[in-house]
């Protein structure tokens, strides 16, 4: 019980830290992202879908700051720039979440792995379940992972503080 509760309050911490608002998007239903997102927002957040690689917004783009979730309203954080790197394939790569940003599953199902014979590994909002991207296990160090991301399902707020740097 301690454990949870220590859970719990660093979640609210990291939340109330990054002015987060406490909204619960995980019960809307598919109407209500059809209304509040684009058409490219949908098909990649809430369909699965993926964008074309180097014809996206964020994939060379490096200004100091952080990465939100778009169906979150852009108040929920992902990925600090600092963890961003080019990897070269085409979509913004990340090599850590934020704590208690990300979820991931299997991603047996989808086409790649079907056709492909590639187990990926799906990545998640923790918020709102939105489709973020995939992750493996060719990113650099010192995770090794490459969270590999849909420019779409972000939302890039700068670092007021260190503005015009980068």
């Amino acid at each position: 019980m301690k454990i949870l509760m220590f859970s719990l309050c660093q979640i609210l911490v990291v939340n109330l830290a990054y002015g987060v608002s406490m909204t619960n998007y995980k019960n809307q239903n598919e109407e209500y992202w059809k209304q509040h997102l684009s058409k490219d927002e949908f098909e990649v957040c809430r369909l699965k879908g993926t964008e074309l690689p180097f014809a996206n917004k964020y994939d060379k783009f490096f200004d100091k700051g952080t990465y939100y979730c778009a169906c979150c309203g852009g108040d929920f954080p992902l990925y600090s720039s600092e963890t961003k790197f080019d990897s070269g394939t085409g979509w913004p790569s990340f090599y850590a979440p934020l704590p208690h940003a990300i979820t991931e599953q299997s991603d047996k199902g989808d086409l790649i792995s079907g056709i492909f014979g590639i187990a990926r590994t799906e990545v998640l909002c923790e918020r709102c379940n939105s489709h973020l991207g995939h992750v493996f296990d060719d990113g650099p160090q010192p995770t090794g992972k490459r969270f590999c991301m849909n420019s779409v399902a972000l939302l890039f707020k700068a670092d007021t503080s260190v503005q015009g740097q980068k």
